[in-house]
């Protein structure tokens, strides 16, 4: 199992690295050319979801991205550390930018659950992740 590990400043002008680096990744774990398109698309939205959660909270610590090559199966986390109460629980102060926030955060999951049959999301008082996988093929070996 071959694992990167990229981590970057929450700045919308490094999402697009983030997407590069995940597209070039993925094809070399064996993901399907036809799909490459979906994981870029949808590593893009992951991030710039991540991004406006740290910018949004102030938080100062980078956006994770974590590649992970296993056997049959490609995997991406986009993790932050944007710290998340409970469903239905508004916090003191939250008005109308509040829940533009939230039509957005969920605009953008929605996008991505589109984009990827396999999709899990977790949220948490220490942050969030996105995990995404897609099958892969295995390299084929031409006998002399």
């Amino acid at each position: 199992m071959a694992t990167v590990e990229l981590r970057f400043s929450a700045l919308p002008e490094h999402v697009r690295t983030a997407r590069l680096v995940a597209a070039a990744v993925a094809r070399r774990a064996g993901v399907d050319e036809a799909v490459l398109d979906e994981v870029r698309l949808a590593v893009g939205e992951a991030c710039s979801r991540a991004v406006g959660l740290h910018q949004s909270s102030g938080i100062p610590d980078p956006v994770r991205v974590t590649l992970i090559e296993e056997e049959k199966q490609f995997s991406i986390e986009v993790g932050d550390e944007a710290p998340r109460s409970a469903p239905g629980d508004n916090a003191p102060g939250a008005g109308g930018d509040a829940d533009v926030d939230a039509e957005e955060d969920e605009m953008g999951l929605a996008v991505i659950s589109g984009l990827v049959d396999d999709v899990e999301v977790t949220a948490g008082e220490n942050g969030g992740s996105i995990r995404m996988s897609w099958p892969t093929t295995p390299p084929v070996t031409l006998l002399p």
